[in-house]
């Protein structure tokens, strides 16, 4: 399935800042598989509309009159298939990833890193629409990976970099990405420590494969990869 053949996606938005709704309702219109279906100005508005709108994506703030967006998705996190968090408060990035939010955005919302955020939710998507189940198989030194009724098998070697997509992780070699129906969490536990470190909810990367260490990203490949605030001190460690 292409990205032009994706069905629309339906999303709502809730935030009680009236100028963030409508970055999100003005930054979404460039996606035209992101419909959308309703903006609110807190949570209790936002779970009446959840309940007879039933959209497949929530834009939600942490902070709102009533009760939180975490309060809020905790209600309607097995309705919803898709949460993203936008919020000026970094301490509650953990409980909003263990709510199994695709993504975490902090305030001031920008266009670039909107426009992440819907990359992140086409691939995702599309994933979700795929007839297979991507299966991943752990040797010694290679991974195998089930898609449909092929098997292909990888070297450890060859991955740049683990990229989690909720219950779904991407793998990124130099040839070729592939996904896996199996957590980054799960990946960890499987893969050594000695090879692959994790530097962010959501990326894991292959020690060799690190060209440039930076305080908040480390380079790959080329690729520019976040380091999230938990795991910079083990970063800091790292000698290329």
């Amino acid at each position: 399935m292409t990205a032009s053949s994706l069905p629309g996606i339906r999303f709502i938005a809730i935030d009680d800042n009236p100028l963030d709704l409508l970055f999100i309702s003005e930054f979404a219109k460039a996606f035209p598989f992101l419909q959308n279906c309703g903006t609110f100005a807190n949570a209790l508005e936002g779970y009446e509309a959840q309940q007879y709108i039933k959209p497949d994506l929530v834009f939600l703030d942490i902070e709102m009159p009533g009760f939180t967006g975490l309060e809020l998705l905790k209600k309607i996190r097995s309705e919803v298939d898709i949460a993203v968090f936008i919020t000026s408060h970094h301490e509650f990035a953990i409980e909003g990833y263990e709510l199994s939010a695709l993504d975490y955005i902090l305030k001031p919302l920008t266009e670039a890193r909107f426009q992440e955020t819907a990359r992140r939710i086409r691939e995702y998507a599309l994933m979700k629409h795929r007839a297979e189940a991507y299966e991943v198989l752990f040797g010694d030194d290679t991974l195998t990976i089930k898609e449909g009724h092929n098997q292909v098998k990888l070297s450890q070697k060859d991955i740049i970099y683990l990229e989690a997509m909720q219950d779904y992780t991407k793998i990124i070699t130099q040839q070729k990405n592939y996904v896996t129906l199996s957590t980054l969490t799960c990946f960890m536990e499987q893969l050594p420590s000695d090879r692959f470190m994790r530097i962010h909810r959501s990326y894991a990367v292959s020690l060799n494969q690190i060209k440039e260490l930076r305080h908040s990203e480390v380079v790959c490949n080329n690729t520019v990869i976040p380091v999230g605030k938990t795991y910079r001190s083990a970063i800091a460690k790292l000698r290329l």
